[in-house]
């Protein structure tokens, strides 16, 4: 058989669906999917949130849906995957992208702020994969990536349950990867440092913090929506086929620094 000499970076004739595509890093892994050739389903919260999203795919030239995903209401995230699987036939690439994380120090973390990031990033980010894995199960192939953080690696003041939830996905991801390679899944992460978007300009507004932010990135510069996409298009396309359970840091080498 002779061996293909160019890396495949197409996601033509594939499904990927994308949660919290409404904005910011989502928003931009589900134009850069569409851009690399995949029909895409963007889970959001109220799908008035997606109108300008789904408008832009279309004038990409392919197909897309907009499907409620509130994680913090399994039943309806369920509801909505189903739905994604019922119009498209199948869900090749799963994109957890939802996470939060309420600011305190942690001898200042308050119970229902605990209850609230682990309940969305931890349980729905699980719950959510475990229903389109068994689908991907089904079809004998998938492509599952968990955008995490780089706060799953290295200490963020004031962060302590984000980063602990953070850590906790990278290594979900390394145990699903082991778990689901049988069945043709690879399950990898994408950890960004901080990126521009519109959670993150108000704190960056700020010259002292923007500073501070950046003496710990050797590269020298905040990161872009699109530089957590590229890693995420990697990640779903054939070139990355045998990769799995990898954590890649998109963070200009913060955390070597």
């Amino acid at each position: 058989m002779t061996a293909n000499v160019t890396p495949d970076f197409s996601l033509a004739n594939r499904v990927v669906l994308v949660t919290g595509a409404s904005r910011g890093i989502g928003r931009a892994c589900a134009l850069a999917c569409a851009g690399a050739g995949a029909d895409v389903v963007v889970g959001v919260r109220t799908p008035a949130e997606s109108k300008a999203l789904v408008k832009e795919i279309e004038m990409l030239g392919h197909r897309v849906l907009a499907v409620r995903m509130d994680l913090a209401d399994l039943k309806g995230v369920r509801a909505g995957i189903t739905e994604a699987h019922k119009h498209f036939g199948r869900i090749d690439v799963l994109i957890n992208n939802v996470g939060i994380g309420p600011e305190n120090l942690a001898e200042n973390v308050r119970e229902e702020d605990f209850d609230l990031t682990v309940n969305i990033n931890l349980k729905g980010t699980f719950f959510t994969t475990q229903a389109v894995a068994k689908l991907m199960i089904a079809q004998k192939s998938g492509r599952i990536i968990n955008i995490s953080s780089q706060a799953g690696s290295v200490v963020l003041k004031g962060e302590a349950i984000y980063c602990m939830s953070k850590a906790a996905i990278n290594h979900l991801t390394r145990c699903l990867a082991f778990e689901w390679a049988p069945h043709g899944i690879t399950v990898n992460s994408v950890s960004p440092t901080f990126i521009f978007t519109d959670g993150t300009k108000p704190a960056l507004a700020d010259p002292q913090f923007h500073q501070h932010v950046l003496s710990h990135i050797p590269l020298g510069r905040i990161g872009e929506t699109i530089d957590v996409a590229g890693a995420v298009v990697f990640l779903a396309s054939p070139a990355a086929s045998l990769i799995t359970g990898a954590n890649i840091l998109v963070d200009g080498g913060w955390s070597v620094s």
